[in-house]
C-alpha cells in the first residue's frame, strides 16, 4: 500500500499522523506487519520527519534540473526554442538566445527542436536526496527524504526523483508513507501521483475546513484517488468539517483530541506513540481503517 499524508492547509499534524503511523505499523508482530516499510519526506522546502524518526543517514545525492546551455558558435538565432519553450523559459533577441534558469522546468525540448544542435544540457543543482534506516522495535524502516536549496522554486523535480529512486521490492507486500508538502500546488499532486491512497489531515476550523474541501477536489475529483480523513486536535474549533465529510461522503478514520502533552512531547521531538503508549492502539485502528479502505 502506498499511502500519502498530506493536508491542505500547513500546520495540520500532517507529519506528526505519517510518524505515528509508521511507528505503530512498525510495531506490530512480525507476522502481523508489512514485509518493507519505506517512509518518504517528501515536504522538500522544510523535511522534518527525521527529527522524530531519527534515521542513520549514508547516503546523499545532489539532484537538479537539466538546464539549456547554447553553442555561441553554432547558433544562428533563429528562435526556434524560444518558439517551442512552453514555460517563456528563453528568449531571442538580436540573435541572442537569453536562458532565464529560474522559469526552465528542464523539459528539453528546445534541445530537442534546435536546428543547428546549438543546445546541450549541463546539471544544475537544485537540492538533494538522502537515503537512510530507521531502526525501531525491531522493525528497519527505509527511509528517504529530499531537500530543496534555499531560493530554488522548483521543488516537483525532487520529489519525483526521490519516488523513483527509492521504491518498494515488492509493491504488494509493502507499506510506503510519503509525507506531503502542505498546500495543493504541484508538489503535492506529484507526491499523490501513484499513491493507492490519500489520507488527509486537517483540523476542525474555518481555515481548515476551507483548504479540506481544495484537497479533496484535487485527490478525488482531479487524480481520483480514495480519500479519508484525519481530524487533528478535535475539539477545538466546530463541527464544519464533520458536517462537510458526511456530505461528501469522506470517511473520518481518526480522531486525535487537543492534547497540551501531545504538544509539549511533539517540541521535544519525542512522537505521540512514543510518549504515550495508549496513542498506540489509535493509530493501529487507524491501520487497519486504512487497509479495509484500500481494499474495498
Amino acid at each position: 500500500m502506498k499511502l500519502v499524508v498530506a493536508s491542505g492547509k500547513g500546520g495540520t499534524g500532517k507529519t506528526t499522523v505519517a510518524v505515528n503511523l509508521m511507528l505503530t505499523v512498525a510495531s506490530l508482530p512480525a507476522q502481523d506487519r508489512p514485509a518493507e516499510l519505506i517512509f518518504l519526506d517528501c515536504d522538500v522546502e522544510e523535511p522534518n520527519a527525521h527529527l522524530f524518526l531519527n534515521p542513520e543517514l549514508t547516503d546523499e545525492t545532489t539532484v537538479g534540473l537539466r538546464m539549456p546551455q547554447v553553442d555561441v558558435a553554432r547558433c544562428t538565432g533563429c528562435g526556434r526554442c524560444a518558439e517551442v519553450c512552453a514555460f517563456h523559459a528563453i528568449a531571442v533577441i538580436n540573435k541572442k538566445v537569453l536562458i532565464f534558469p529560474e522559469l526552465c522546468h528542464g523539459c528539453g525540448s528546445c534541445t530537442y527542436n534546435c536546428p543547428e544542435g546549438a543546445i546541450h544540457e549541463v546539471l544544475r543543482p537544485t537540492g538533494t536526496i538522502s537515503w537512510g534506516t530507521v531502526t525501531t522495535d525491531g522493525a528497519t524502516v527505509r527511509f528517504g527524504q529530499g531537500l530543496l536549496n534555499v531560493s530554488e522554486a522548483m521543488a516537483t523535480p525532487i520529489i519525483r526523483t526521490l519516488k523513483q529512486q527509492l521504491t518498494a521490492t515488492d509493491p504488494a507486500a509493502a507499506l510506503e508513507i510519503l509525507d506531503a508538502p502542505p498546500g495543493n500546488a504541484c508538489p503535492v499532486v506529484e507526491t499523490l501521483r501513484g499513491a493507492d491512497f490519500a489520507l488527509l489531515v486537517t483540523e476542525p476550523t474555518p481555515f481548515g475546513l476551507h483548504d479540506l474541501r481544495v484537497a479533496v477536489d484535487v485527490t478525488r475529483k482531479e487524480l481520483g484517488l480514495p480519500v479519508g480523513v484525519v481530524i487533528n486536535r478535535d475539539g477545538v474549533g466546530d463541527e464544519g468539517v464533520t458536517r462537510f465529510c458526511a456530505e461528501a461522503g469522506v470517511p473520518i478514520l481518526l480522531r486525535i483530541p487537543q492534547d497540551r502533552r501531545v504538544a509539549t512531547a511533539y517540541a521535544e521531538g519525542i512522537p505521540m506513540v512514543t510518549a504515550f503508549p495508549a496513542y498506540r492502539e489509535a493509530f493501529r485502528a487507524l491501520y487497519a481503517r486504512l487497509r479495509e479502505e484500500v481494499s474495498a
